[in-house]
């Protein structure tokens, strides 16, 4: 049984809105379910558009009205480096995964997953410009567009605390 954390990296563009909020939802269900000792949950994005700046003051927003505590965040960039190391990627979106998919070596790409493919009530994607799957941008929608983005992220997050809960116990 190794010690180390389990490392889960939530990707999205800028990381400013998604990656974040899905961050900040995981870890809390993550400390809800008593495994902060052994899951890490962090978020990055496939650009560096937005490198440096904090979570969207709309995603912020969503997050407080719904009870999360907002960390310091600054947005940041994966590096082929975490990519490579991290136990589970969750794109975003299928644009993300494919992103994702270059710099992954071939024998960890199982590692990448989409983040609403863990719902058991959605069919899988189909393949890799399948876009069915993808989790609602809210970037150049309105405030319900955050709340629904949410929504999404929020009804996701149960399903992947119990796989990783397999995976934990699989170690």
């Amino acid at each position: 049984m190794t010690s180390l954390p389990y490392t889960i990296m939530t990707v999205c563009t800028g990381n400013i809105c998604r990656s974040p909020m899905a961050e900040i939802v995981l870890r809390k269900q993550f400390h809800d379910a008593g495994l902060d000792d052994e899951v890490f949950v962090d978020s990055t994005g496939v650009s560096d558009e937005e490198w440096s700046h904090p979570i969207d003051p709309r995603a912020k927003k969503v997050l407080r009205e719904r009870g999360y505590e907002i960390p310091d965040h600054r947005a940041r960039q994966i590096s082929p480096g975490e990519a490579a190391t991290v136990d589970l990627l969750l794109p975003m979106t299928a644009d993300h995964k494919r992103e994702l998919l270059w710099v992954v070596p071939d024998d960890r790409k199982d590692h990448v997953r989409l983040y609403r493919s863990f719902d058991p009530a959605l069919p899988a994607q189909k393949n890799a410009y399948d876009t069915s799957l993808d989790l609602i941008d809210p970037w150049y929608g309105t405030p319900r567009d955050f709340i629904r983005t949410m929504d999404q992220i929020e009804h996701v997050a149960p399903y992947i605390v119990e796989w990783v809960k397999g995976q934990l116990n699989q170690r």
